[in-house]
């Protein structure tokens, strides 16, 4: 008799077109009211100090040689003389260093008691960069990265990445996140790569939108558990063509309205109550010049209703580096009339120059009073809707779950999800009593897991050129601490290479004792752990994407032995590993997985976490030639052979491996003909043919066979992760409608057509047609 395997059915409904989000945040007569009440009663001076934010260290104590003294204390005289004298309506940042709870809320209060006692009582709004977890209050929760975050496929994991990191940053007493970045990872070796999420528009719209949910919470009049975000940078920053960052960038109309706004238009539905805004050039104007990004798409197009900030310094730098305005009173006056609502100036003596020269155009008529008054509008009106008015700060005993253990297992479950596994031969997971050598220069290193944006700018410390690990959160295991505990046998370590800065510049050296080779080949495995320092911003811009020299030749001195090795990259961009992928049984990419990446990735590596982690990237073969996943016919065209496959990646864009195996079958769809009115519900069965519970993300493409705009092969249209248990099979349901298959056509507006459409999950495909009426 014919054995017959009990498959659990379970059918679920998904569709990510019912998101029960907030829209974008509706004007409250009461507030309105209130704020026309202010301008009525505010002078000219008071109403450009609103559009004026400063550096917190330009309001602390200096020596002699205006070095801030340390401890880092607010000098009473300088506060004064920027909220009573200047009325300046917003300080952000942090001097220097990380500082406690108590101490941020010491500070917090010491601005707030100034500005209310002031004669307008009007709050200051303090804002911060808290990307990833509060990146700048010691002892904070820390997540992935964005790359990392998208890398789960899972909406929920950002938005409760936001939920605590917005707790947290209230917490701290401060109500604003400079977060998340909605830019486009189109540009791999862009030194801010990794706070995008990947290359593609849908993933990362609906990531974004998520994460802003959990920031902002449910309701326009935001509470004291959550912020207000902060989308940036808007708009086009990260296709800059040279690779480096505020380099020009260059972005035909129909590329920025199909790939670079959607992203940032989700949010702005959703309810987002800040902007920040691009700090390069698109198609030669500067972000912060540009009336027609600035004003007519993103104020009256799409309605937003609050405000917009520059990035630092960025007025000055129309003046000082875009060299579009010969003063910087003319600076001053491009910017604000193309819609920038306030300027992190953000030093001392310049946001004094700021706001003299401010008052002098519109004295003279150059700025408008009408325009004054709009940007003053949406800063009160943001203000009022995070309650700053009747509660400028919290205590700090409101806040008992910072740090917790409920939230430290949150940020840990992140990721495990994100950590994606794209090869293994077999040797995953790992035996616990076995013999095992880590090396690499990411192997022992908590800063390397965390990137930049932690605790400090680049992410890093130094002292006398040589990297120190960061000392607030310094408690949590590296990637060696967490393999050593979790094997049961012989760990021996080697970093083999260790990073080292040399006047100013990233290097390295080789660093591994006699016994090296030694060890290596008596070991059972050889865990390599490669990557790269904390960068972002110009500090990080490379030449290449080429994994370095040294850590390609550490691999060459470990390629004979007869041990299994895994890889384990580190990093915030995709190194090329095309040379040395093949002398590896398993590669593992970790991303920057934060502080719960050592034990992530040791959980992973032994087995007792299945992976489930997609890239959000085409991961490149080659530095010199980048594709996405989207890329079109002409593109897969082999010029020696006139065949089509042409297109090359070391790893796809929504791959990833995992300790199960997954198995799809009957793709249905319920019409094969829809016109503009109707919904295509598809639906397909996926089975974990293995006896290991796992998860998937099961992912939706279509593809237009026929367009008057050159289409692309395929699109990602949805996609959900699932949890399948043992031999358990699911059947996944989407719902796709017309306006899922428009385009931006040739006469620039947004169209769909009559015609062929395909639907691909995994590799099964159906066909439909669009015939409207």
């Amino acid at each position: 008799m014919k054995k017959i395997a009990f498959v659990l059915v379970v059918i679920i409904f998904y569709s990510c077109q019912n998101n029960s989000v907030k829209t974008n945040f509706i004007l409250d007569d009461e507030i309105e009211s209130k704020i026309n009440s202010h301008l009525k009663k505010m002078t000219i001076a008071d109403k450009v100090g609103q559009t004026c934010q400063v550096t917190l260290g330009a309001l602390m104590k200096t020596d002699s040689k205006n070095k801030l003294i340390w401890p880092h204390e607010i000098d009473p005289e300088k506060l004064s003389v920027a909220i009573n004298d200047y009325k300046i309506g917003s300080i952000l940042n942090v001097s220097n260093h990380t500082f406690d709870l108590e101490r941020w809320h010491e500070i917090i209060k010491t601005v707030q008691t100034e500005a209310m006692s002031s004669k307008l009582g009007i709050p200051i709004i303090y804002g911060i960069d808290a990307i990833h977890g509060v990146t700048y209050t010691r002892n904070s929760t820390l997540f992935p990265q964005e790359i990392g975050l998208a890398a789960t496929w899972d909406l929920e994991h950002a938005k409760v990445m936001g939920e605590v990191t917005a707790y947290e940053t209230r917490a701290s007493g401060i109500p604003w996140n400079f977060s998340p970045v909605l830019d486009l990872g189109r540009k791999p070796i862009w030194s801010r790569f990794f706070e995008t999420f990947g290359e593609d528009v849908y993933l990362g719209k609906k990531m974004g939108s998520a994460l802003v949910n959990g920031y902002q919470g449910s309701s326009s009049r935001i509470d004291s558990l959550h912020v207000a975000a902060c989308l940036k940078h808007y708009v086009g920053y990260s296709y800059p063509t040279t690779g480096r960052d505020r380099t020009p960038c260059l972005i035909p109309k129909r590329t920025m309205e199909e790939y670079y706004l959607p992203m940032f238009k989700e949010s702005i539905d959703n309810g987002a109550l800040t902007v920040m805004i691009n700090s390069g050039e698109v198609n030669g104007i500067p972000g912060h010049a540009n009336k027609y990004l600035l004003t007519d798409v993103l104020k009256t197009q799409w309605g937003f209703s609050g405000f917009s900030v520059s990035d630092w310094e960025d007025l000055i730098k129309l003046h000082s580096e875009h060299l579009t305005d010969s003063t910087l009173k003319q600076a001053i006056a491009t910017a604000i009339n193309a819609g920038v609502d306030m300027s992190m100036v953000p030093l001392s003596p310049n946001y004094k120059q700021y706001c003299d020269l401010f008052i002098e155009l519109v004295n003279e008529g150059v700025i408008s009073m009408n325009r004054l008054d709009d940007a003053v509008r949406r800063i009160l009106r943001v203000k009022y809707h995070l309650n700053l008015f009747e509660k400028p700060y919290n205590k700090l005993d409101n806040y008992n779950q910072f740090a917790s253990a409920e939230f430290r297992n949150k940020a840990y479950r992140s990721a495990t999800e994100s950590i994606t596994l794209l090869k293994n031969n077999g040797v995953l997971p790992l035996s616990k009593n076995k013999k095992v050598l880590v090396v690499g220069p990411t192997s022992n290193s908590l800063i390397c897991l965390n990137g930049a944006w932690t605790h400090t700018w680049q992410g890093l410390g130094s002292k006398n050129n040589k990297f120190i690990s960061n000392q607030y959160n310094n408690d949590f295991p590296t990637i060696l601490d967490a393999v050593n505990k979790k094997n049961n046998g012989i760990v021996h370590h080697i970093n083999g290479i260790d990073f080292v800065m040399k006047d100013g510049d990233e290097s390295e050296k080789f660093n591994s004792d006699i016994n090296f080779l030694n060890i290596a080949k008596s070991c059972d495995y050889i865990i390599v752990c490669l990557g790269e320092l904390p960068s972002t911003e110009r500090p990080g811009d490379l030449n290449t994407l080429e994994m370095t020299a040294l850590q390609k030749d550490l691999v060459r001195r470990l390629e004979n032995f007869n041990v299994p090795k895994i890889l384990v990259l580190v990093q915030g961009r995709p190194k090329i590993i095309r040379d040395i992928e093949p002398k590896f049984d398993a590669v593992l990419n970790a991303y920057l997985p934060g502080d719960q990446g050592g034990v992530a990735i040791a959980d992973i590596l032994f087995g007792d976490i299945n992976p489930s982690g997609k890239l959000p990237y085409t991961y490149p073969l080659y530095p010199e030639v980048i594709l996405h996943y989207d890329y079109k016919q002409t593109e897969t065209i082999n010029g020696n052979t006139w065949s089509n496959d042409f297109y090359q990646s070391q790893y796809d864009f929504g791959f990833g491996l995992s300790y199960s195996n997954f198995e799809y079958s009957n793709l249905k769809i319920n019409k094969k003909k829809i016109n503009e009115r109707e919904e295509i519900i598809i639906s397909v069965d996926v089975e974990n043919t293995s006896d290991v519970t796992g998860k998937e993300v099961v992912q939706l493409y279509t593809r237009d066979h026929y367009a008057t705009i050159a289409p692309p092969l395929k699109k990602l249209q949805r996609f959900t992760k699932i949890e399948l248990s043992a031999k358990e099979k699911k059947t996944v349901n989407f719902t796709l409608s017309e306006k899922d298959l428009r385009f931006f056509g040739i006469e620039n507006k947004w169209i769909s057509e009559n015609g062929k459409f395909s639907i691909f999950i995994n590799q099964l495909e159906e066909e439909f047609t669009l015939i409207k009426s």
